[in-house]
């Protein structure tokens, strides 16, 4: 495969994520020249996206490298409705450009998420290679008409592309019936990005419980508040983006810090002696393999997690603590912070869990 094009489920200038990852890896195994489609609205608008828009309004912006081109398309946001495909008719530069750049190669297809447009590019390119790398329950973001639409579209993507991957167990077990010959591809960490383990210090001091990420619905803000309150003289340190505000006043040790670039939020999590990775249990996040549990450990920290998702598996992971309720944050505090330094573990840890070797061993390529 000579072509990439890439249905990206976040924009090219979003924080680096699995899509970016992905692209810069196949980049480097082919050499190929890529399309990077930015996502449009598959639902319904809402009064609340007003609040994100302006909160997206400072992204981590990284410039496209000169072998990447993005298109944005255009499109009305009444993808669930019927005949929406038709009326989209400003998709049509944007299809035509992808036809264009695929015309006489040997072309690769990536859908990073359900929609008519990635339905209707494979349509058009019916000798491209296809896959669909499943990264969450996209249904599960969506409510009324605009989830049952999601719902039928990505199992209609599923029964059509080459090659499906999934992150998680949970998607696993969802797609095996529909399509037993599916991949699981776990996340994984930038090596290149990561910054060398830190040697924590076990002494007296106040210590930083620190997450780092967005703060959205899935945040179990009631969970983190319990924490603080467990350890008032040490800090709680939230990293990002808050799309979702605390159900209530916050204790004096909970610092609220903007979101950064991707290099600055791990150099910020170096600095943190526990990992914290706080999400509510339900749909959104029963299918979700956190990219942060791999870069905390990757830097030597303990991490603690709610029981969620992929995290719901790794009770038995070294370094690995998790909570089944507010009442447990007070012991589970006192076993992260006792936790052994072995920075050899870490970058051993790291060097098992990089994108290029997640993606190698898919053998998507030969």
């Amino acid at each position: 495969m000579n072509r990439l094009i890439y249905l990206s489920p976040v924009p090219w200038a979003s924080f680096a994520q699995r899509p970016q990852k992905f692209v810069e890896w196949f980049h480097a195994r082919t050499g190929s020249e890529t399309i990077w489609v930015d996502p449009y609205p598959t639902r319904l608008p809402r009064l609340s996206d007003l609040r994100r828009i302006h909160l997206a309004a400072t992204p981590a912006a990284q410039a496209p490298p000169r072998w990447l081109r993005v298109l944005k398309p255009l499109a009305l946001p009444i993808e669930p409705l019927p005949g929406s495909g038709w009326i989209n008719v400003f998709w049509h530069p944007t299809l035509m450009a992808l036809e264009r750049f695929a015309r006489g190669h040997d072309t690769l297809v990536v859908a990073g998420k359900p929609s008519v447009f990635a339905l209707a590019v494979l349509e058009r390119l019916k000798n491209a290679h296809s896959l669909y790398d499943a990264m969450d329950e996209f249904p599960a973001f969506y409510t009324g008409i605009s989830r049952r639409a999601m719902a039928r579209r990505e199992r209609k993507l599923v029964r059509q592309v080459d090659t499906l991957w999934v992150t998680s167990t949970r998607l696993q077990q969802c797609w095996s019936p529909l399509r037993p010959d599916l991949r699981c591809v776990a996340n994984a960490l930038d090596d290149r990005l990561m910054p060398a383990p830190r040697v924590r210090d076990h002494g007296l001091q106040a210590k930083v419980f620190g997450y780092a990420g967005t703060i959205a619905s899935w945040f179990d803000w009631n969970w983190v508040i319990a924490l603080a309150r467990a350890r008032p003289l040490d800090v709680v340190r939230l990293i990002g983006p808050v799309f979702h505000a605390a159900p209530a006043a916050l204790p004096g040790n909970i610092e609220l810090l903007p979101g950064r670039s991707h290099p600055a939020a791990l150099g910020a999590m170096r600095e943190f002696d526990v990992g914290l990775i706080p999400f509510l249990s339900n749909d959104l996040t029963a299918s979700v393999d956190p990219i942060k549990f791999y870069e905390y450990r990757a830097l030597n920290l303990p991490v603690i997690s709610t029981r969620f998702g992929e995290m719901a598996l790794r009770a038995q992971e070294p370094g690995t603590f998790i909570s089944l309720s507010e009442q447990d944050t007070a012991a589970l505090a006192d076993a992260a912070l006792a936790l052994a330094n072995d920075c050899a573990a870490a970058r051993e840890f790291a060097a098992r869990n990089t994108w290029k070797r997640r993606f190698d061993a898919a053998q998507l390529l030969p």
